[in-house]
């Protein structure tokens, strides 16, 4: 029985290709819709993947289940209503003390503010460099791999000592170079800074995140010298514990928030808490869209497809009448001949697929150069698009499959 199988197989692989040698121009013309169905179909999951799985990975860069304290919430949208957050209290740096004590689901706090401004350098000036001023525990929650120096001590963060981290792109900007940035002494707002470390390179991002490539790092008691604190937008960041969901997190720093703050149970929260789960979430559903969009384009074009490869079938079997007639008459059942039919259309729509995945594979290395971030195609399109053209293939044979099964053989021999 399973010699029987891999015989009608391997028959049926050697007909979809001698059909497809033999008539070259029009079986590639029968065959063109489905190409351009896995075409569309995979290119746009494949982009739309890609694009998701960058984002993400800037989101995660965020911190993992970590929430974001700040006067702001971050939902946004058309009906914003900025209104009920200007007048808000804006977070302290005293009181991540406090977080630390009333909050046990809270792994890690850290304390940020940030503005942009000019850098300057021997005469050079860097303009519009963004400047972040972070508390110890920051590095926890938004780990800061260093390429070159080193990353500040403890000691640096408890005096408050002008030791700086930058980006790739201040150093090679500022200096030319990031091999000679480290030991270099740096203008901040009139401040002078020491660079002790560079920043390994990020590369562009869609979000913008930290963007830690046009960047640098102060200990925040260095920092609000150089700026003005109520003024650059401060935040504290909170990580929970292991094994802790977000939402968790977030219950408790309600209740530790609002006796910070004061508040009696009548009155409404006057800080938000966001959670950079809510917007991986978010993204997720933004591209269910694009999805959707990408499978209804390739249907149209698959369903074109499917009629071409048909018309084959049809010829295909018109043509070979008589062979099936003698293989009818020598004892062929109906389900023999009606499988080695399904089975070359089957092999016809996969060839059109592979050549639709061929093209899919040229356009990931054009938008990888062209977008900066890595377009891929992943193994399980791979196989979603040959079981998609094996199912189409499927559907299009199985008309002229069953006419030839359904063939007398008498009257099969006779056609020529």
């Amino acid at each position: 029985m399973i010699r029987r199988s891999i015989e009608i197989i391997v028959t049926s692989f050697k007909m979809a290709i001698q059909e497809l040698w033999k008539n070259k121009l029009r079986t590639t013309l029968s065959l063109f819709g489905i190409m351009i169905g896995i075409f569309c179909l995979i290119g746009v999951l494949v982009v739309v993947n890609s694009l998701e799985h960058n984002i993400q990975n800037e989101i995660k860069s965020l911190g993992t289940n970590t929430i974001y304290i700040d006067k702001w919430d971050y939902s946004g949208g058309p009906d914003y209503p900025w209104w009920r957050y200007v007048n808000r209290p804006s977070p302290k740096y005293e009181e991540i003390d406090h977080i630390k004590e009333r909050t046990v689901s809270a792994k890690f706090v850290a304390f940020a503010i940030n503005t942009q401004d000019d850098l300057e350098y021997g005469g050079n000036i860097l303009s519009n460099v963004k400047m972040y001023g972070i508390s110890e525990d920051f590095d926890d929650i938004q780990p800061v791999e260093v390429r070159y120096g080193r990353y500040m001590s403890d000691a640096e963060f408890d005096r408050g000592v002008n030791s700086i981290v930058i980006g790739n792109d201040v150093a090679e900007k500022l200096f030319g170079s990031v091999e000679v940035a480290v030991g270099k002494e740096v203008s901040a707002r009139g401040r002078a800074a020491l660079v002790i470390g560079v920043i390994k390179k990020q590369g562009k991002q869609m979000i913008g995140g930290w963007d830690f490539d046009q960047s640098i790092i102060l200990p925040y008691r260095f920092a609000r010298n150089v700026m003005n604190e109520l003024l650059s937008s401060p935040v504290i960041m909170v990580q929970g514990q292991d094994n802790l969901s977000s939402k968790a997190l977030k219950d408790d720093l309600t209740g530790t928030m609002r006796a910070i703050h004061k508040l009696s149970p009548t009155k409404d929260e006057d800080f938000a808490l966001n959670d950079v789960n809510d917007f991986s979430d978010a993204i997720s559903s933004a591209f269910v869209g694009l999805n959707i969009g990408g499978w209804a384009i390739a249907a149209l074009s698959l369903i074109v497809g499917m009629f071409g490869v048909a018309n084959i079938m049809f010829v295909s079997v018109r043509e070979r009448t008589s062979q099936i007639g003698l293989k009818k008459a020598i004892g062929a059942k109906r389900r023999v001949i009606l499988a080695e039919f399904l089975l070359e259309s089957a092999f016809l729509c996969i060839i059109g697929g592979l050549i639709g995945l061929t093209l899919v594979f040229f356009l990931t290395q054009i938008l990888t150069q062209a977008l900066n971030f890595p377009v891929f195609i992943s193994t399980q399109y791979m196989i979603l698009a040959i079981v998609i053209c094996f199912i189409t293939g499927i559907l299009a044979g199985f008309i002229p499959a069953l006419q030839a099964s359904k063939l007398d053989p008498v009257v099969a021999i006779r056609s020529n």
